[in-house]
């Protein structure tokens, strides 16, 4: 029958308590390893250690080194410097900043050395070198340990593969985006009799394309049309809408010239091609140009939905904004409202469209709430009045300029200007 409790065993004695004892086998090893000796643990160190005198002479060496190097120790013990297992560049760097440091410091550390082998070949360490003093304070030795580091030279090296490849591939679609932004952009503008025009394109980041956009393009016989846009967000989604709006807008022009209903035909395009979960919309002026033989100058409708107001420098040295106020974002809605005004260029008049990339340029680098604005370049507008077209241009581009990384949105700038007679200018 079977005992229950702290009865004995069938040797009569109780059983001993086994649960605070290793097993035999791993107390042997754990013995083993307590009788390793100093000199054993210096010698297959999982690091090179290494003695010299004052004067750079090898007087001791562990095994570990020996063979990494493949040397025997009487190579080296007595016979050489540790300068003379240098490459030419390391020793050179030794002598003139390694070897000064130590004697100034006592100790120097985390130094990027390469070394050379029995076979010529080279390998990379890392190297701490400490000076040991006697009880009078001279220095005796210099004690230095080397670890190995060429698996930390394949990955810098690999590292900056990488890095290189990344810094080529950046090259690459800085170039792609710089091609597909002048795409997006007429290459020359009309020329349009009685009338001069410039224009200029501001990136703010070369990294991404912008959505910014204008063109100044014949329709019929003694018409123009003229328009200047910014598409919502920036890369290949927003030149997807750029071209698509650059295009409707030409064919939009040729079919009805009419400015509300060139913009209204570009809002059903988009907003029937950009609908549910990834919606694209911009805001776009579209204006008419035609010739008055009557007064001399232009008469201009424009069109804008959702834009900034263009700014019209007179002759006569005033500048103000052209109200086109409640006309709504471009292919946000169904049935946009769109906004409309006209008004008559005469001789010595400047006409500024620009998107809002200008007026919402921070003024200093820092950033913050210090947005140009839109009172600010009126004030510009009112200085510069009387202008050209090339002079405002050049105005702005230098305002730009200007503002630095302040500018952190891609900005467009059209300027028409109807010049003066050559009678005009002389009075």
């Amino acid at each position: 029958m079977c005992g229950t409790g702290d009865a004995a065993d069938n040797t009569g004695q109780a059983p001993a308590d086994r649960t605070d004892r290793a097993p035999v086998g791993e107390e042997a090893r754990f013995s083993e390893l307590l009788e390793d000796s100093a000199e054993d643990l210096y010698e297959h160190a999982p690091c090179g250690y290494l003695s010299t005198l004052l004067d750079g002479r090898i007087a001791k060496v562990n095994a570990t080194l020996l063979d990494w190097l493949g040397y025997e120790r009487d190579d080296l013990v007595g016979r050489m410097a540790f300068s003379d297992l240098l490459t030419v560049g390391g020793r050179l760097y030794h002598e003139t900043h390694f070897a000064p440091l130590l004697r100034m410091q006592g100790e120097i550390s985390g130094i990027a050395l390469e070394l050379k082998a029995a076979d010529g070949s080279h390998l990379p360490v890392m190297v701490t070198s400490t000076v040991k003093t006697g009880s009078d304070g001279q220095p005796l030795l210099i004690r230095t340990t080397l670890f190995d580091a060429r698996d930390r030279r394949a990955y810098e090296t690999e590292l900056l593969r990488a890095r290189q490849e990344a810094d080529q591939e950046r090259d690459r679609l800085k170039l792609l985006n710089t091609t597909l932004q002048k795409t997006l952009l007429p290459p020359t503008l009309a020329n349009v009799p009685g009338l001069d025009v410039s224009a200029h394109y501001h990136i703010a980041s070369v990294d991404e394309v912008g959505g910014d956009f204008y063109d100044l393009f014949p329709l019929a016989a003694g018409t123009w049309g003229l328009f200047l846009g910014d598409v919502c967000g920036k890369g290949a989604a927003a030149a997807a809408v750029t071209s698509l709006a650059r295009y409707t807008l030409r064919a939009a022009a040729v079919y009805n010239p009419d400015p509300a209903a060139v913009l209204a035909n570009l809002n059903t395009v988009l907003n029937h091609e950009y609908q549910g979960t990834d919606p694209r919309f911009c805001t776009v002026v579209f204006g008419l140009l035609t010739p008055d033989p009557d007064r001399g100058g232009f008469h201009i409708t424009l069109a804008s939905g959702g834009h900034p107001p263009a700014l019209l420098m007179r002759a006569d040295g005033t500048a103000d904004y052209l109200p086109t106020p409640g006309g709504q974002l471009i292919g946000a809605l169904p049935d946009a409202h769109i906004a409309t005004t006209t008004v008559h260029l005469s001789p010595g008049d400047t006409l500024l469209l620009h998107t809002d990339g200008l007026t919402e340029a921070h003024t200093t680098a820092a950033g913050g709430d210090d947005r140009y604005g839109d009172d600010a370049l009126l004030d510009f507008g009112r200085d510069l009045a009387p202008t050209t077209a090339s002079d405002t241009i050049g105005a702005v581009r230098d305002l730009l300029d200007a503002f630095g990384t302040g500018v952190d949105d891609d900005t467009a700038v059209l300027a028409i200007h109807v010049p003066r007679l050559l009678s005009e200018e002389q009075q």
